[in-house]
């Protein structure tokens, strides 16, 4: 099987639910239904891009793929190893493959150290290196993503926000990992400083054979840097496509209204129609029945308040898949003409 088509990670039927503790006596009174029920598989060498408004749980992904937090159900697969079924020794030697770039370049870097502290810490945690080469592997990763070379010696505050980022990078590679899950990484950036983060990170994943998740709610810079993308709604995936795909041809009225949002850099579109969704996002604690999309959705019938959708081929022989009643239906008319 080619090398792009062999999963490095997979998810199956992930589900991430959050205790509410209340009462006088304090006990569990409900549940934030954060992921319910998430497919995905990453490609080596690729990027999936995951995007969604804020609250539709796309970070509690990125940290149930990193093993911050444990998933309440569902299986996350590493090369063939089940997190969840792992002993601490060998989840600990797991930990080098999979590392993670945080949203906040400065909330997630100790403002008491030197860079050079904290790029050496894991290296030498993990045994990558000794105290005698360590300063030579900090200067590489240093040059690595292009921060000046007396950098080491510095703390955080001395840099820039896009600098910040640039030592979040390094220190995500210091352990040489396999894949990286970029939570919203650029965010927090100036636009410019983003396009030069976006362009490093393409850039390290050509030269170090890197596998991506990149999480973000801004669809340029995930359409950027994304082989394929997943749409996330409250907790549940809606649609996943080829990036190209689907932008083209979002199916998914959800998707379909990201879309129309997204900012175009051309004047003669500027009086394109935009799709405005009415009402806000529900709760995830008590997430509606059926498909949770359909109190905002303009096609909503009485199947879809009851029914949930699944994940369905657009058309016949597609990697395009949406959950929608909509697409099911164009797929069974499609059927009976073949």
């Amino acid at each position: 099987m080619p090398k792009e088509h062999m999963p490095l990670m997979e998810v199956k039927g992930l589900i991430k639910h959050y205790p509410i503790r209340g009462g006088i006596i304090p006990h569990t009174v409900g549940y934030v239904h954060a992921v319910d029920g998430v497919d995905l598989e990453i490609y080596r060498g690729q990027t999936l891009g995951l995007v969604g408004e804020s609250g539709c749980g796309k970070s509690t992904i990125g940290r149930q793929l990193v093993a911050l937090e444990r998933p309440t159900g569902g299986q996350i697969l590493y090369d063939g190893h089940d997190l969840g079924s792992l002993r601490e020794r060998e989840m600990k030697q797991l930990r080098t493959q999979i590392q993670m770039v945080f949203q906040d370049p400065y909330s997630s870097l100790n403002p008491r150290k030197r860079i050079l502290d904290i790029l050496a810490a894991p290296m030498l945690y993990h045994g990558l290196c000794t105290k005698q080469t360590v300063t030579q592997e900090v200067d590489r990763l240093i040059e690595l993503v292009g921060l000046p070379k007396n950098s080491k010696n510095r703390y955080p505050r001395e840099f820039s926000g896009g600098q910040r980022q640039r030592i979040g990078i390094a220190r995500a590679l210091s352990l040489r990992p396999s894949l990286i899950v970029c939570d919203e990484p650029v965010s927090a950036l100036d636009v410019s400083v983003q396009a030069q983060i976006l362009n490093l990170l393409r850039g390290l994943q050509k030269e170090l054979d890197l596998t991506y998740l990149f999480i973000g709610h801004g669809l340029d810079a995930v359409n950027y840097i994304s082989n394929r993308i997943a749409v996330m709604y409250l907790g549940k995936i809606v649609e996943i496509a080829d990036a190209k795909e689907l932008f083209a041809h979002p199916v998914h009225p959800y998707t379909q209204a990201l879309c129309s949002a997204a900012p175009i850099p051309n004047p003669e579109e500027r009086e394109r129609t935009r799709t405005i969704l009415p009402g806000e996002l529900p709760s995830n604690i008590e997430p509606p029945t059926g498909c949770r999309f359909h109190p905002r959705c303009p096609y909503a019938n009485e199947e879809c308040r009851h029914k949930e959708p699944v994940l369905e081929e657009v058309s016949l022989g597609s990697t395009h898949r949406a959950a929608c009643r909509l697409v099911r239906d164009e797929l069974r008319k499609e059927r009976i003409h073949v």
